[in-house]
């Protein structure tokens, strides 16, 4: 997936005058200065995940298995900020990094942590089972949902969220790549951002509280 990065000048707020050149303009009066001023408020600041709001396209609903077989949908988290983040349990570093971040994303947000759901999902079904899920996120956080669903469902699933994924044989066994973003959605269960696995939770942890903040 790939977002662009590049600077492009920032608009004018409806309605503002753009500065005068010295000398060209002497403004006289309060009530011109009073409509000159909210051309200096400064807009909110930036989230630090990749703002992919606009999007309608693709990532927009799953129906997949908890580990205690209920089907599953975004709408059962409605009210909660939800995170959302694809891999498998026998993955070596991403994946518990992942999720070890999302624990202290929930600890960071402190009396708001209980509006936070983080829910992984396996891109390994042939060996991650209900069961296994279950004990993985646990011990992360008792509050971490698996989520699973056959071969073919993950593969469906995946390409709605656009995740890369892919075994990799390793001898007699073998390992999954797959992608390493997190998705993240707001308590009216849009989607928000994209966060990318280098950042801190404490990114992570500003632009979840700015989208559980009342509009």
């Amino acid at each position: 997936m790939a977002f662009s990065t590049s600077d492009s000048p920032r608009p004018r707020a409806p309605g503002c005058i753009p500065p005068p050149r010295r000398g060209l303009l002497r403004l006289a009066g309060a009530g011109a200065l009073a409509a000159l001023a909210g051309c200096g408020r400064r807009e909110p600041p930036a989230f630090r995940g990749v703002d992919v709001s606009d999007v309608t396209t693709y990532a927009r609903d799953f129906r997949l298995r908890d580990p205690d077989g209920h089907e599953r949908t975004l709408a059962d988290f409605r009210g909660k900020a939800v995170l959302l983040f694809f891999g498998f349990t026998q993955c070596p570093d991403v994946c518990p990094t992942a999720l070890a971040r999302a624990a202290e994303v929930k600890r960071l947000l402190g009396a708001d942590g209980g509006r936070f759901q983080v829910l992984f999902m396996t891109v390994d079904p042939e060996r991650d089972t209900p069961a296994v899920l279950k004990a993985y996120t646990a011990a992360f956080d008792p509050g971490f949902l698996g989520l699973w669903t056959d071969v073919q469902g993950t593969q469906d699933t995946a390409r709605e969220f656009k995740v890369f994924f892919r075994k990799v044989p390793t001898g007699s066994s073998y390992t999954m790549d797959h992608s390493a973003f997190s998705y993240v959605y707001d308590p009216q269960g849009r989607l928000r951002l994209v966060m990318r696995h280098d950042q801190t939770a404490q990114e992570y942890a500003d632009d979840v509280r700015r989208l559980l903040q009342p509009a």
